[in-house]
Formats: C-alpha cells, sequence, structure tokens
C-alpha cells in the first residue's frame, strides 16, 4: 500500500504553519523586563496581603484585650 503523500503546495504551506520561532530566545531582554515585572507584581499582591492579615490579626487581639 503506497503512503499518503501530499501535493506539493499543501506540504509547503503546513511545513510553513507547523513551523515554530523561539520567540523568547530571540527577545531575551523582553523576557528579562517580563520575568522583573511578574516578580515585582507577586511581590507587593504578597505584601498588601501580609498587611491585611497582620491588620486581622491585631485587630483580634485588641478585642480579646
Amino acid at each position: 500500500m503506497a503512503a499518503i503523500s501530499l501535493p506539493v503546495v499543501a506540504r509547503d504551506s503546513f511545513s510553513q504553519i507547523a513551523k515554530r520561532s523561539n520567540w523568547a530566545g530571540e527577545n531575551a531582554g523582553v523576557m528579562v523586563v517580563f520575568c522583573i515585572v511578574f516578580v515585582v507584581g507577586v511581590g507587593l499582591i504578597f505584601l498588601f496581603i501580609h498587611k491585611k492579615l497582620q491588620a486581622r490579626k491585631e485587630r483580634k487581639a485588641a478585642i480579646g484585650a
């Protein structure tokens, strides 16, 4: 049984669609900025949550005392 063969045009267009590029490798500076922004954002969220929990703990201590 013969293998399925695609016409040349369809095969070429499929290879162009399936071709993957390494965007992150080509734009290393942009990736560094994204990572820094992510780390700062997570840190700010953590700080906000920490302050809220600390205020809640102090409020509970003031009510109980």
